[in-house]
């Protein structure tokens, strides 16, 4: 995850008063896309799932 400014190839979208920018095509490939955060017995932080199948993260990242 990362701050970006958008693009005009980027989708734009607010949910709960945050923005999101996310690259068009991308968004396209991955979507639906959740993101979640959660409190573990390790710590806490962002878990984002997506329509992704396989890769390094199998279709949900957390803090890779």
């Amino acid at each position: 995850m990362s701050l970006d400014e958008a693009k005009e190839e980027d989708k734009v979208f607010e949910e709960d008063g945050i923005t999101f920018v996310i690259d068009e095509k991308l968004f396209e490939q991955v979507r639906p896309v959740n993101i979640d955060f959660i409190t573990a017995d390790r710590g806490s932080g962002f878990s984002i799932t997506s329509g992704l199948s396989g890769g390094s993260c199998g279709g949900s990242c957390c803090g890779c």
